[in-house]
């Protein structure tokens, strides 16, 4: 009789940590995170779609004025980092020295250095995603948007579903509000 336990199909995946761990059991769905996909797609056609919007400007409006626009949203966008960016960081000091947590703020942070950086890059898709980003009024939506992707993604890596089915034969109730555990193989949440 071997010692060695059997492995096929049904049984569990056992992963090693330290030194000598080996490489990391492969991901279900694929090998590859959805996210690079989502970025290359954003790399060719963002500038596609810049042209596109930059030539329609330049024919409705006239190419001196798209350019003054353009510009005009760059130094709008620097002036609106630093506002922004000079009140994040000091609710973010104070949030320090009163000994809470900086979340709130640290997302603030976060969204105005990227809004920031779509301001300064030349273009009227990244202006408006920028302005969304920074502006006070509506950096909360963003912020909310931003939570909830990395606690869905931090629930995804943890195995924990935001849901729970329950058959009873007929019918299937679905309790939304209460988080557990996925300890079936594979992660299916069904």
């Amino acid at each position: 009789m071997s010692s060695t336990p059997e492995i096929g199909p049904g049984a569990p995946r056992v992963h090693r940590v330290g030194p000598h761990a080996g490489p990391p059991p492969p991901r279900p769905g694929g090998s590859r995170p959805r996210w690079r996909f989502a970025v290359f797609a954003a790399v060719l056609l963002l500038p596609i779609a810049e042209i596109f919007l930059f030539v329609a400007a330049g024919r409705t409006i006239g190419i001196w004025w798209t350019i003054g626009l353009l510009f005009l949203m760059s130094i709008v966008g620097a002036w609106l980092m630093k506002r922004e960016g000079a009140s994040t960081w000091r609710s973010l000091h104070q949030a320090l020295q009163a000994g809470r947590v900086p979340g709130r703020e640290a997302a603030d942070a976060a969204l105005i250095l990227i809004g920031g950086a779509l301001l300064l890059l030349p273009g009227f898709l990244t202006d408006v995603v920028g302005l969304f980003l920074i502006l006070p009024f509506t950096r909360p939506l963003a912020r909310r948007l931003l939570q909830r992707t990395a606690e869905n993604r931090v629930m995804q890596q943890a195995g924990i579903v935001r849901s729970i089915r329950v058959d009873t034969g007929s019918t299937t109730t679905v309790n939304r509000d209460m988080p557990h555990i996925d300890l079936r193989r594979g992660g299916d949440t069904r």
